[in-house]
């Protein structure tokens, strides 16, 4: 059976979450033309810097 390729919006998320984990500014954001991958990719990096904040991450 074929694995099935993640949704674009997700893998945006989530490599967000893993720029704002490794403390990237969110000027990096590699969607800076795409409107709905960078609000995806921005919210990814939000719940990063939130999560390292909080004490989660360091």
């Amino acid at each position: 059976m074929k694995r099935q390729k993640r949704d674009r919006f997700d893998r945006a998320h989530t490599q967000g979450y893993k720029a704002g984990l490794s403390g990237r500014s969110k000027e990096n954001c590699p969607y800076q033309t795409q409107d709905d991958f960078r609000s995806q990719w921005l919210g990814g990096w939000r719940d990063a810097m939130e999560a390292r904040n909080t004490g989660l991450f360091r």
